[in-house]
């Protein structure tokens, strides 16, 4: 069955499955099960350190790295470096080399509710068709410009609408959304937030 949905998600928590399906949606299903085994075994596996190393370019405009990590146990490195342009558009006044910091949020959410929905149906048997995420976030500008101390710098509010296609009812794909965001770290840190430390160096 083709179904495609527009989901408001809700929290609804599957048993695993004793044997693995096979690899489905592009996941390697087989190894994200013998994954979570080792780390069930191994909880000092799961202990993951993410970095990000930035340098200003001019103006707003600056370049973020991530290459490399601790996970596993050990340090670990990407393939290959990623790079991030963060800048502001001239409306914002800056030179538009890239989308601005808070778009970047967005994104990281759309992202990480896809992955979760992508792994989660794959575990569960589920060929997706389409997944489709549209992420927008209101802010008033007038706190980080510093002409209200009532507004916040950051989002006043975030929504996130999905449209999931695959060959499962409707209920199983919400299902499978609920579970992408119930598990999703980036979902995690907006709605619980967590500590921040700025520190400088010479």
């Amino acid at each position: 069955m083709h179904t495609t949905t527009h989901i408001t998600a809700m929290t609804m928590d599957k048993p695993a499955r004793k044997e693995p399906p096979p690899p489905r949606n592009g996941v390697d299903t087989p190894t994200l099960f013998a994954t979570i085994n080792a780390v069930a075994g191994q909880a000092e596996l799961a202990r993951f350190r993410f970095r990000a190393r930035s340098r200003w370019v001019s103006g707003t405009h600056s370049v973020s790295t991530m290459k490399d990590f601790f996970g596993a146990g050990a340090e670990q490195s990407h393939a290959t470096a990623h790079e991030a342009h963060g800048d502001h558009p001239a409306v914002l006044c800056g030179a538009d080399q890239g989308p601005t910091p808070v778009e970047y949020l967005l994104s990281a959410l759309a992202a990480c509710l896809t992955s979760g929905i992508a792994n989660i149906a794959a575990a569960r048997g589920v060929t997706l068709h389409k997944v489709e995420a549209t992420v927008e976030g209101d802010i008033d500008l007038r706190g980080i410009l510093g002409l209200s101390k009532e507004v916040r710098n950051g989002y006043e509010g975030i929504r996130a609408q999905l449209t999931v296609a695959g060959d499962a009812p409707k209920e199983k794909l919400e299902e499978i959304v609920a579970q992408a965001r119930a598990r999703s770290a980036v979902f995690d840190v907006l709605t619980n937030g967590v500590p921040v430390t700025v520190g400088i160096s010479a």
